[in-house]
């Protein structure tokens, strides 16, 4: 019987770098600042330019750059937009609570 080794998962392995999350993002650096600036993304610590980003952050990033260069946004119409994006996943799911909730 062979042993395996598994090393136990970092704790930063949930987390990204500015500079990584712009990478993964296709967003530069200065573009996520502005992201952040506008509440579209909050970094889950450090002080700026040191921020550290959990990885939900880059799914709303690459959401963001889609956004941008579909519609050619700014960061503020960007972020107006992922806010309505929201309330309509949030209403969609309270939507379909009710509705279970109905008899059949």
């Amino acid at each position: 019987m062979t042993s395996e080794r598994h090393e136990a998962a970092s704790p930063d392995d949930d987390r990204l770098r500015i500079s990584e999350l712009a990478d993964l993002a296709g967003l530069s650096e200065a573009e996520l600042i502005a992201l952040v600036d506008c509440g579209v993304l909050a970094p889950a610590e450090g002080l700026p330019g040191q921020w550290v980003f959990g990885l939900r952050s880059l799914t709303v990033a690459r959401t963001a750059r889609r956004l941008r260069e579909e519609f050619e946004l700014e960061p503020h119409g960007v972020a107006l937009l992922l806010g309505f994006m929201a309330r309509i996943r949030r209403l969609e799911e309270e939507l379909r609570e009710l509705q279970a909730r109905l008899p059949r």
